[in-house]
């Protein structure tokens, strides 16, 4: 059997405060075909001659004209991060947006500021299957369990 490298990707969560973050800005999918009108965290395929963080930022940049500061990482099920197919996986960290103002300039087209402490509109987003468990990963982290009595 021939082991074929993974893909690897990287994902934006979007928060308004890396210290107590209360919003998540979501991205709504305009293509591929399969993944439109499904909202997911905004980033892309790390490109060889990059590391995480820098195709991370990159990514960001091209697809919302923001900059970012990255923090804590969303430690996925694997070594390599979240699985999102046979081929590919997927590493999260929380960000904030130092620069700019977001928009939808590729592969969106609509961003919204989704409320973590009521997450009623977060839970109903149609989320892309492999990343809604981020989505509740990112909840366990933010969300203390108080609030969720």
């Amino acid at each position: 059997m021939i082991d074929t490298p993974r893909i690897h990707v990287v994902g934006a969560a979007i928060v308004d405060s890396l210290a107590a973050p209360s919003r998540l800005l979501a991205a709504r999918r305009s293509a591929p075909e399969q993944f439109a009108g499904q909202w997911e965290f905004p980033g892309g395929k790390v490109e060889p001659d990059e590391d995480g963080v820098e195709a991370l930022q990159r990514e960001v940049r091209e697809e919302l004209g923001v900059d970012v500061q990255i923090g804590a990482e969303l430690v996925g099920p694997g070594p390599d991060g979240w699985p999102l197919s046979d081929a590919a996986v997927m590493r999260v960290w929380l960000t904030v947006i130092t620069a700019g103002v977001p928009a939808a300039l590729q592969d969106h087209d609509e961003l919204r500021w989704v409320d973590l402490r009521d997450t009623g509109e977060l839970m109903d987003l149609p989320w892309i299957p492999a990343d809604r468990p981020i989505v509740d990963a990112l909840l366990d982290r933010v969300v203390p369990v108080e609030d969720l009595a």
